[in-house]
């Protein structure tokens, strides 16, 4: 029997390991993405098309069958069937060249979404599913809950009008609640207001976003807009997109005056020897995550101050009514503080 050196044999299981995720790794895994192409129903082929209809006439842009080729993972002999099965059904018809929805197509695209963010909303408030995978489960269930499962669904989280992007969330009527806010670049400088929607596509984009740590319902100051970079102050942190990302954010002018002092930061922030009272905790922070550290002691007037600091930067432990809490970086981020 052939021998093999201890570092042979550590590089042969992490060569084993790395091809395991990369074939069963969820959602994205060659398996799933292999069965997912060979399980495709017409049914699903049906609905993501009305949604990309519904998605571009809310957007004000015309669909194309090559459209539709181009921004679905379908053979293209697919689509074609399932679009002439659509404008059969009703739920599809032409105007010169461009397919639009009919009122049923309509109503039928909405029960799609409404599914889409409601498990959304309820993977981000009811379970620790990190924000990244949201859209892609979200994807996957949109096909399988019914309409009453849907009602159930929005019962259970309290009908809430918006998704955690801020998207509006359909009724079972297909009632949708309005929007507020305009895209950040058309903000002229000296604006303060309140982030109110994160689109999540393109994923590139969105992942921008998520990798600045921008958080929904957080209050900005623009402070630089011109052809090349947004640039605004938010949580005490300065904040530099290219306007393509900066469109992807949404905000509500504020009127009234905002407390926007600088020594208003996020508790990741706070250095050692320094001290703060609990403003808050974001938005962004929501369910049992939020409850815990509520539980904890990290409520509005607290005091809180470095305990121990980590030297590899992640996590630090933090004094918080007598007791010492150890956060990682992301989660100290989303709590707001006001240091001494």
């Amino acid at each position: 029997m052939e021998n093999y050196s201890p570092l042979t044999a550590l590089l042969i299981f992490f060569i084993i390991v790395a091809l395991m995720f990369v074939l069963f790794r969820p959602i994205k895994g060659w398996f799933w993405i292999i069965r997912k192409s060979l399980q495709n129903s017409e049914k699903e082929i049906i609905e993501d098309i009305l949604k990309q209809l519904y998605h571009f006439e809310d957007s004000k842009n015309k669909v194309y069958m090559k459209t539709l080729v181009q921004v679905l993972d379908y053979k293209n002999d697919d689509i074609v069937e399932a679009v002439k099965k659509m404008t059969i059904n009703d739920l599809i018809y032409s105007e010169f060249d461009a397919l639009k929805l009919t009122e049923e197509g309509r109503d039928y695209a909405l029960r799609i979404v409404r599914v889409h963010r409601l498990w959304e909303r309820y993977l981000a408030d009811k379970t620790g599913v990190h924000k990244k995978e949201w859209h892609d489960r979200a994807e996957s269930m949109e096909h399988r809950l019914s309409h009453d499962e849907a009602d159930e669904l929005a019962a259970h989280l309290g009908h809430p009008q918006f998704d955690p992007h801020g998207d509006p969330i359909p009724t079972r009527t297909g009632r949708l609640a309005d929007v507020q806010g305009v895209e950040l670049p058309l903000l002229p400088v000296g604006t303060v207001g309140r982030i109110t929607h994160i689109e999540d596509e393109p994923e590139v984009i969105y992942k921008q976003i998520l990798a600045e740590n921008i958080y929904m319902g957080s209050v900005l100051k623009v402070t630089e807009n011109n052809a090349t970079r947004i640039v605004f102050q938010s949580e005490g942190e300065e904040f530099r997109l290219a306007p393509i990302v900066a469109a992807n954010l949404n905000v509500a002018p504020i009127e009234q005056e905002v407390d926007l002092e600088e020594n208003i930061a996020r508790l990741s922030s706070l250095k050692e020897n320094e001290t703060a009272k609990i403003i808050g905790i974001s938005r962004e922070n929501r369910g049992d995550s939020r409850r815990r550290l509520l539980d904890l002691g990290f409520v509005k007037g607290s005091n809180v101050s470095i305990d121990l600091m980590n030297p590899l930067g992640n996590p630090n432990a933090y004094l918080i009514k007598g007791t010492s809490i150890a956060l990682r970086k992301d989660q100290a981020s989303k709590i707001l503080i006001k240091k001494d």
